[in-house]
């Protein structure tokens, strides 16, 4: 991988978060986290030089690529060209719905798809959030993430944030292995984890309004670090501590609480009038 990006002269940048996975190992875990099969399609976003995407694609039905820097097109090009079965798409994840991704391919949007990527850092939240709420949602992700933020993603009660509720209100997310700063070039400040994120096959809410009902009242209650839930919904929610506390009492909920130690389900049941 190295000698390709040298041969096309090219430096990764630290503003887009380029850590490329070169370590064949790891590559190999990635892909088995995903249990990618011939009937499997998957889209990758940052494939970068393409070194996990080569190994989607000997496992995989197809590939779609996503990649932002149209520096990294030509490279793709050279390195895939022996993988009919991989499409590159060059864009922004983030602008493009993924229903939209899949009419670039032969692949139906109704087929069930999975994501296996390794991310830049600095977008972790934004698109796991994005793929989540998005209208044709995948079965599974695997991402290369930061190992704290994994770890944030698994966290269980009490110790609880807007990160975990959010993800976890649509999956089941596990960290699959850690990831040594070495399996990267360059290499990462920070220490690295490969997290799987099994989605729930029904949706968490029967409508939009639900959905934005349920994230406004967890923002609301993690506005206030470790205040009491009562004081954090009256406040987050610009409400008088009687509603809030009358809405906590019909969920069964002790309003003295702390957000950080309700599971997903409790906050479901806490309800406006």
């Amino acid at each position: 991988m190295k000698e390709t990006l040298r041969r096309f002269n090219f430096t990764p940048k630290k503003s887009l978060g380029q850590n490329f996975l070169f370590d064949p190992a790891i590559i190999d875990r990635i892909v088995a986290a995903g249990e990618v099969t011939a009937n499997d399609v998957v889209l990758e976003i940052g494939p970068g030089a393409g070194s996990l995407t080569r190994c989607l694609a000997e496992s995989a039905k197809e590939v779609i690529a996503v990649e932002l820097d149209d520096r990294l097109i030509p490279i793709l090009e050279y390195t895939l060209a022996d993988y009919p079965n991989v499409k590159i798409v060059h864009g922004d994840i983030l602008e493009i719905e993924t229903s939209e991704v899949f009419k670039t391919s032969e692949v139906s949007t109704s087929e069930v798809y999975k994501v296996i990527a390794n991310i830049p850092y600095y977008l972790t939240s934004a698109i796991i959030r994005h793929l989540l709420e998005s209208k044709t949602k995948p079965s599974l992700i695997v991402l290369t993430v930061q190992r704290e933020v994994a770890e944030r993603l698994c966290a269980q009660p009490p110790e609880m944030s807007v990160l975990a509720v959010s993800v976890q209100v649509y999956g089941e997310p596990h960290i699959v292995g850690k990831i040594p700063a070495g399996a990267f070039y360059p290499k990462p400040d920070v220490e690295s984890a490969i997290v799987r994120i099994d989605l729930f096959a029904a949706p968490p809410f029967a409508s939009g309004e639900g959905t934005d009902q349920f994230f406004s009242m967890v923002k609301a209650g993690f506005s206030q670090k470790r205040k009491k839930l009562k004081n954090a919904l009256a406040s987050g929610l610009k409400i008088k501590m009687e509603e809030a506390e009358e809405m906590l009492s019909k969920a069964g909920i002790d309003s003295n609480r702390r957000a950080e130690t309700l599971t997903v389900e409790e906050w479901k049941k806490i309800k406006r009038k």
